[in-house]
């Protein structure tokens, strides 16, 4: 290209270009040397922590189907502790069923009144009484030796988080994957790749990833963190409630701990995709937690460049990335046209034919090479290296849609997820737990022995000698007693007209004072 460009006079309009192209396949290159040489932990024969005492699994969710049953008995098949499932109110009763068909002695679930992830992972993280919780998505499965690797790195007392690698569970039971999970798996395989060479670099990683991703619960259950986590705004007005892995990553490297990605078959999961158009909304979603985190970490918390620099690097890349990407056709185009002008009997212009196919070869060539561990793997996936050459141009084009829309904040591929922030849920819960603590406050509860049926209406409860002595053998009963500025015998002459809550009434008047509350 370069010979063909210098040969039209084009070459000073062309060389920046093939410039950027030499850093990003330089930079890809130290990528690839990186992943050669990782080595991942490997459990102690007589390790700190084991499963079956020290690990609690969390999974926040709110329509698990037949997938949770296998991924729960993945799970179990690793001998956690406890697994605690926490779902809104009223899908207790579906999950409870889930839970009891897998194991009801290992699963609890617990409740939040309102679907809201970072409140429900919040109610897991204060509900564990292990020193390390992993939080795994519904529908992420495990290999038996997956909780053992990821203890293997909390032997280093520093190590804060811990993730692992992934792969695509067909949704099909036949295993058979669409063209939206092959392409889900590219973007796995090419992920991979990256956080280990991050890993091995300089220890950090851009995003521990919410499907499976272990942390000391001590740090988790620290206030200020809690509060950080539920409070969390963008631009200090739109409530964020997805990007809870982006936020607990910048946790680990603002708060000193170390973090590590187990790379190896061991500590593989298996999660599902959206297996049609859906996805395409997942993966926005996804962009537009990356921008908001990754220019947090870059420009407002800046903690990444001193700790990794590494992967501060990495995401200037990615932020630079569309606008490279794009620029490609676009100068092809420009110097397909151009060609005309320079022309000469020495250089006739090439057919638009023969340089458009040139390029899309040369492009389907280096995204293919970029996917060569995945092929290792899935050699049939090669047939969708059209789809995926697609995909990227569309994806560059999203990233940049996505850069304009961070306002937008809803979930996007799940229903009944509202964008209320999570503390606000958490402030309404309170001042009704409050409202009914009030109402319970005008409860009376009288226990006395023997005597007859109380009576049905407030109007007959009155204090007279006779009625008092008649009171020492009651069952225990419950009166609901007026408030303060109620007078429920007014119409009954005769009897003491004072309320139960009036100044001149002394609760020592009654042998039975003592059982009020």
């Amino acid at each position: 290209m370069l010979y063909l460009t210098n040969d039209l006079g084009l070459l000073p309009f062309f060389l920046p270009l093939g410039i950027i192209g030499f850093y990003r396949y330089l930079w890809y290159a130290i990528k690839i040397l990186a992943w050669l040489v990782y080595r991942p932990l490997h459990p102690k024969e007589y390790p700190t922590y084991t499963a079956e005492h020290d690990v609690t699994i969390i999974v926040p969710t709110i329509d698990a189907g037949e997938e949770f049953k296998i991924a729960a008995r993945s799970w179990l098949a690793c001998r956690p502790k406890e697994i605690i499932i926490i779902t809104e109110t009223k899908m207790r009763g579906p999950l409870q069923e889930l839970a009891n068909e897998v194991d009801p002695t290992k699963i609890r679930v617990l409740t939040v009144s309102k679907a809201n992830k970072r409140l429900q992972m919040v109610a897991g993280i204060n509900a564990t009484s292990t020193e390390i919780l992993v939080f795994a998505d519904d529908d992420a499965i495990w290999k038996p030796t997956m909780l053992d690797y990821i203890l293997a790195c909390f032997e280093d007392l520093k190590m804060g988080g811990v993730g692992t690698c992934q792969t695509v569970h067909a949704v099909n039971p036949n295993g058979h994957q669409t063209v939206w999970e092959v392409l889900a798996g590219f973007r796995l395989s090419i992920r991979n790749i990256e956080v280990a060479a991050s890993t091995h670099i300089d220890g950090g990683v851009c995003c521990l990833s919410g499907r499976t991703a272990a942390y000391r619960t001590l740090i988790l259950k620290d206030p200020a963190f809690q509060y950080g986590f539920t409070n969390d705004l963008w631009l200090g007005k739109y409530p964020l409630n997805s990007g809870d892995d982006k936020y607990l990553t910048r946790w680990m490297v603002s708060h000193g701990w170390n973090t590590f990605i187990q790379v190896t078959p061991e500590a593989e999961l298996y999660s599902t995709f959206k297996n049609n158009w859906r996805f395409i909304k997942q993966v926005l979603r996804w962009t537009r937690n990356t921008w908001r985190s990754d220019f947090r970490s870059l420009f407002t918390e800046r903690y990444i460049w001193r700790r990794h620099p590494y992967v501060a690097f990495t995401m200037i890349d990615k932020i630079f990335n569309p606008f490279t990407l794009l620029s490609g056709p676009i100068l092809v185009c420009i110097f397909a046209i151009e060609q005309n002008d320079k022309a000469g009997p020495t250089n006739p212009p090439l057919p638009g034919w023969n340089i458009a196919i040139s390029y899309i070869v040369w492009l389907m060539l280096t995204r293919a090479m970029k996917l060569i561990p995945h092929f290792i793997k899935r050699p049939q996936d090669i047939i969708h290296i059209p789809a995926w050459l697609v995909f990227n141009y569309y994806f560059a084009i999203m990233k940049l849609y996505a850069l304009f829309t961070l306002h937008e904040v809803g979930w996007g591929t799940r229903a009944g997820v509202g964008t209320t922030l999570a503390a606000d849920i958490a402030k309404e819960d309170e001042q009704e737990k409050e409202m009914a603590a009030a109402a319970e406050k005008d409860h009376v509860e009288i226990n006395v022995p023997g005597a007859p049926e109380p009576p049905h209406h407030r109007d007959q409860f009155y204090r007279d000698d006779d009625s008092a002595s008649a009171l020492n053998d009651l069952d225990v009963r419950e009166y609901r007693v007026p408030s303060r500025d109620q007078n429920p015998f007014e119409h009954h002459s005769g009897y003491d007209t004072r309320s139960l809550y009036s100044d001149d009434y002394h609760m020592e008047a009654l042998p039975i004072s003592r059982r009020w509350r």
